[in-house]
């Protein structure tokens, strides 16, 4: 499934800009339903919210420093490590009404995922540590209440 002409060192598009978590918690009271507050380092936010609130406590551990086992994170991982690859970045973008997201790869070979879970992506670049990059479009100025 990798891309013929991308290439994963490529300058990072102009459409995409690094983010960091700034808040993981739950929008409901049962935790059902997670919610990220994402930002760029001009301040600009987007707000992720209408999925699992368990991939939201995976990211509230691995964001700690917490590694849960067995997941289906540390199962990606150890196909990587068989693999000799490593995941470098996630990129998120909206496709029609949902949040999608590409991962990369690189190592022994180069290999792109396209249109998988933004959600279980960002867990995967929290439990990496890798950049998490979302498309412009979806980040806005942050709320002054």
């Amino acid at each position: 499934m990798s891309g013929a002409n991308l290439k994963i060192n490529d300058a990072q598009e102009q459409d995409y800009d690094i983010v960091k978590i700034t808040h993981i918690g739950f929008v409901d009271e049962y935790g059902l339903e997670g919610l990220l507050l994402l930002k760029s380092d001009d301040g600009k936010e987007f707000h992720m919210h209408a999925f699992s609130g368990e991939v939201a406590r995976h990211i509230s551990e691995f964001y700690s420093g917490k590694q849960s086992v067995p997941t289906i994170y540390k199962m990606l991982e150890e196909i990587c490590e068989v693999n000799e690859i490593v995941l470098v970045k996630v990129k998120i973008y909206e496709s029609g009404q949902a949040l999608r997201a590409n991962l990369y790869f690189t190592g022994k070979t180069e290999l792109v995922l396209r249109n998988y879970r933004a959600s279980d992506a960002i867990a995967l670049a929290v439990f990496y540590k890798i950049p998490i990059l979302v498309r412009k479009n979806l980040l806005q100025e942050t709320m002054k209440v």
